[in-house]
């Protein structure tokens, strides 16, 4: 198991993709840390933390579930001292919570000036904010031994236009932090990067799968049934917890399925995610003919792809 004795945790891990993340780690042995709101199973919302720990156990991995509110402070302060005593260091923290799912189902085709503050503060405060309060604690002590990875779950809303304005303002915020905290910790050999999964086959997902892929969302539809796996994400933050040149990757915002052809690795039910700048990808929304004979490998260069995006006059 190729993340024995690592310490790692995973925050916003009762559900969804930090659930996934953590039963990917556990599968490699390492000792996981999980953290949510919900510890115990509840007829309100599917998954708790003691179902994932169950989980990862189940895997050969060590769970250790908190139960904890990344939207108080002390909250996370005790998190991370309950680690530092007991371990004396942290070599992975993934920043996955986040607490704006319902506001921005409620709101996404909502004018922004309708919505109320909530729809702000709940995407900034658990899931910004909260992520650069855990991403100093981690490092402190990653500096330390010169060693670590911080991985900000982020996604394509920091680029493209996607639900609602505070999600993509939250998001490109991520991005943003990622790359300034990078530049920073590479120095003491330590990487933090952004992640951004594709469209996750999450429990709130596949639970609507029917009206989803009925619904655009900002001129896009979404295709549920060819979404990756909750574990693909996880299983691209292992290939990255075993890159001899991830600090190579310092401060740069990566895609799940770049690392899955990078490292050559399949979803957990063998299939193989197009990176976001295949052209075979792109085609195949329009012409899915012609994406059968485009090779996957031709990738759109970034540099076309921010300035098909650019806001700046």
């Amino acid at each position: 198991m190729s993340l024995s004795g690592k310490i790692c945790l995973v925050t916003g891990a009762s559900r969804g993709i930090g659930r996934g993340i953590a039963l990917a780690l556990g599968s490699e042995g390492a000792t996981v840390y999980i953290t949510g709101r919900t510890l115990d199973p509840s007829s309100s919302l599917p998954g708790s933390l003691n179902v994932t720990a169950e989980e990862v156990r189940g895997r050969g991995g060590v769970a250790v579930p908190v139960q904890c509110d990344h939207g108080v402070d002390e909250e996370v302060h005790r998190l991370f001292d309950k680690i530092e005593q007991e371990h004396g260091k942290i070599d992975l923290l993934v920043n996955n919570a986040f607490k704006g799912i319902v506001t921005i189902t409620e709101n996404v085709d909502v004018p922004f000036w309708q919505q109320s503050m909530n729809s702000w503060d709940d995407v900034m405060d658990v899931g910004l904010r909260c992520h650069f309060l855990a991403s100093q604690r981690a490092a402190k002590l990653m500096v330390e031994r010169k060693e670590g990875l911080i991985c900000n779950i982020s996604s394509g809303g920091a680029l493209f236009n996607f639900f609602t304005v505070p999600y993509g303002v939250g998001k490109a915020g991520l991005d943003k932090m990622s790359e300034m905290c990078g530049r920073e910790l590479k120095k003491h050999n330590v990487t933090c990067l952004s992640l951004w999964p594709g469209l996750v086959q999450t429990e709130h997902l596949v639970a609507g799968k029917e009206l989803f892929e009925k619904t655009e969302v900002n001129g896009v539809r979404l295709q549920v049934s060819r979404g990756e796996t909750v574990e693909f994400p996880g299983r691209a933050i292992v290939a990255l917890m075993n890159d001899k040149n991830l600090i190579q990757k310092a401060g740069k915002t990566v895609t799940t399925a770049d690392i899955g052809v990078e490292f050559g690795f399949p979803d957990v039910d063998g299939r193989y995610h197009l990176p976001m700048r295949s052209l075979k990808f792109t085609v195949a929304k329009t012409l899915p003919w012609l994406a059968t004979i485009i090779p996957s490998f031709i990738k759109v260069p970034w540099s076309i792809v921010l300035a098909a995006c650019h806001h700046y006059y």
